[in-house]
């Protein structure tokens, strides 16, 4: 029977974990090792070692040649590479301490022990990677991916917990899409790490990718989208409405012949209505001309139409109530004309003045400046799949 060589002992050591042969090797050939991490072309004992988890050989390895842990296999892993994906924290530990720069190590696909350690939600190893080599978080994928992507990708909440909190600046960070971690995780549906971002942080959910959408996936122009028809057929209505009140005013017309108007407030009356009637064709208009509703200023623009456009049937229906009127209730009525109005006109402006706001903030965030940010709020993915308590 042909006598195994050397090398081929001390493979079998390390993939049974014999440390006891490991030191007989070594007496007899001190420069065995040495040998190995010349001639080697794929995966050293210590290699080996690590991914069968055998502790004792590790340290017994390294002390002999600790120049091991920097050796790199086919596929350009170390053996801290293999240790992090399969959540051997001793070991890594071991493999720490003899070449502390292999946590800034990339394999062939370009990812670092952390990366690898994130991916697979081994918490411990994590932690004593961040701990060791923090600069290796901020080390991005192919595509622009972050430790954070990695963890959303693959589900990790626990390892998503450990790293947010200590490496805040990546929440922001964006692929090559634009996508953060908070449009990943809607794409994905993984309600619980939605929920943990949208509690934990202040991510905007507002924020939009290169597709121009947004982590709340877009739920306004759904809205509309869906709305569409209705609001046409509101705005059509209106228009009969003002078209109507124009012809038949309330109370009749004024004739010459008399020797005095009637109608005092028929100016301001016939300039409502004109508005509300203008107003309503616009937004017709603009729902029959293929808007681009994905661009914010123009859901901006429809919105301020169909304000002006209710606003102004309402100030028609005030002036034709003014119209038929007995004198005797004209001051009663005028009274809760003006109350009505200034309530009216007060909400409208508070919505107008908010939404241009946030129009504006949106602006300002696209040319780096951040004025204000929303507060956190639930989305639709998060409140089907949560019960009502939460």
């Amino acid at each position: 029977m042909e006598r195994k060589s050397a090398e081929q002992r001390l493979y079998d050591a390390a993939s049974s974990g014999d440390a006891r042969a490991l030191q007989e090797l070594h007496q007899t050939d001190q420069f065995l090792l040495d040998k190995i991490s010349y001639t080697c072309s794929n995966k050293t004992p210590l290699h080996i070692a690590t991914t069968k988890g055998h502790l004792a050989f590790v340290r017994e390895i390294l002390k002999i040649n600790p120049r091991l842990a920097e050796e790199l296999d086919s596929q350009q892993s170390s053996a801290l590479h293999i240790a992090s994906a399969r959540g051997y924290v001793e070991i890594a530990e071991e493999l720490l301490s003899a070449a502390p720069d292999m946590c800034l190590s990339r394999d062939s696909q370009g990812r670092n022990p952390l990366h690898l350690a994130a991916m697979k939600g081994h918490d411990l190893v994590v932690t004593l990677l961040v701990e060791a080599a923090p600069v290796a978080a901020r080390e991005k994928l192919d595509r622009g991916l972050t430790v954070l992507h990695l963890c959303v990708k693959y589900s990790q909440l626990e390892s998503l917990k450990i790293l947010v909190p200590i490496f805040k600046e990546l929440l922001y960070s964006e692929d090559d899409d634009g996508n953060t971690i908070l449009h990943m995780a809607l794409g994905n549906k993984q309600s619980e790490i939605i929920r943990y971002l949208v509690q934990n942080t202040d991510m905007d959910v507002n924020a939009t990718n290169y597709n121009t959408k947004t982590a709340y996936n877009n739920k306004p122009i759904k809205w509309l989208t869906k709305k569409r028809d209705s609001i046409m057929v509101v705005a059509i209505l209106i228009a009969t409405m003002a078209f109507q009140a124009g012809v038949s005013p309330a109370g009749g017309v004024w004739q010459e012949d008399l020797t005095q108007d009637p109608q005092g407030n028929y100016l301001s009356f016939i300039r409502a209505n004109t508005i509300a009637f203008i107003s309503s064709l616009s937004t017709i208009l603009l729902l029959i001309s293929g808007l681009p509703f994905r661009k914010k200023i123009f859901m901006w623009i429809l919105m301020v139409i169909m304000w002006v456009t209710i606003t102004s049937i309402a100030v028609t229906y005030a002036m034709s109530i003014a119209a038929v009127t007995p004198k005797k209730f004209g001051r009663s009525l005028s009274h809760v004309i003006e109350i009505g109005l200034a309530v009216w006109t007060a909400v409208m402006a508070t919505l107008l003045v908010g939404n241009t706001a946030r129009l504006a903030d949106r602006w300002l965030k696209k040319k780096g400046v951040n004025v204000w940010r929303p507060k956190r709020f639930r989305n639709s993915v998060e409140a089907c799949q949560e019960n009502s308590t939460v």
